[in-house]
């Protein structure tokens, strides 16, 4: 009997060899990462240039995408609060002409942009500036809806940090051209390292597709158009 075999009463076993283990777990490891880098380097390029510090913003007809995350009884959490405290300061120095308040408008998750709201009121803003948008379900949602149900061609979106270049990825892939400013986080530290890991290894690659399938949705909606004549003489949607 040689060595790595096994002995039994009815003979020798020669186990699997374990190359044939190792192969499909290391195609599955190289791909999971290679589509981490992939996304992350979409994300990068995509967001490269377009994130600008708050105390650099002049005043200017600009208007914000102020994107939703969670509250609870009517109160806001720690990373919309920050989000709608760092919109307060631009609109207090004349850098915003209207806000949008995306988020879930649902009763199940508290009614985001009513919520987002009534902070934005009890701190003086104008309700005339603002807009509530509540199927801002996801970031794809709220790019989406700001160009095509609130005409914003260009906005500047106010996030957290590691929100924010994916949200820009996201907005410039829907036809929006985003930039955006970081948010402030009063946050527990263990919540923000759990989101830059979850947007390394989930968001990130999710926000790719969906760039991907929406481009891919919108060239079928245009060869659509022109074969039935309809996007001859449209107007353009903005």
């Amino acid at each position: 009997m040689q060595l790595g075999e096994i002995g039994t009463g009815a003979g020798t076993v020669r186990p699997m060899s374990s190359p044939l283990l190792i192969r499909p777990t290391m195609a599955v490891f190289i791909g999971v990462e290679l589509v981490i880098t992939v996304a992350l380097t979409w994300v990068g390029v995509a967001a490269s240039g377009r994130v600008v510090h708050a105390d650099r913003l002049t005043a200017a007809p600009r208007t914000a995408l102020v994107l939703g995350s969670l509250v609870s009884d009517g109160v806001p959490g720690d990373y919309v609060r920050g989000r709608l405290d760092t919109t307060v300061d631009l609109w207090r120095r004349g850098a915003l002409r209207r806000i949008i308040l995306s988020g879930n408008g649902s009763a199940a998750a508290g009614n985001e942009p009513a919520v987002m709201r009534g902070y934005l009121l009890e701190r003086g803003l104008p309700p005339s500036a603002m807009l509530d948008d509540p199927a801002g379900f996801d970031t794809v949602a709220s790019c989406r809806r700001a160009r095509e149900v609130f005409g914003a061609d260009t906005v500047l979106v106010v996030t957290q940090d590691f929100h924010l270049d994916r949200a820009i990825a996201l907005c410039r892939a829907m036809g929006v051209d985003a930039t955006g400013v970081v948010a402030r986080c009063d946050c527990p530290v263990w919540t923000v390292v759990r989101n830059h890991g979850r947007e390394l290894v989930l968001a990130n690659p999710r926000a790719l597709w969906s760039a991907v399938t929406s481009a891919a949705g919108a060239d079928v909606r245009r060869n659509s158009a022109r074969s039935d004549g309809s996007g001859i003489r449209g107007r353009p949607v903005r």
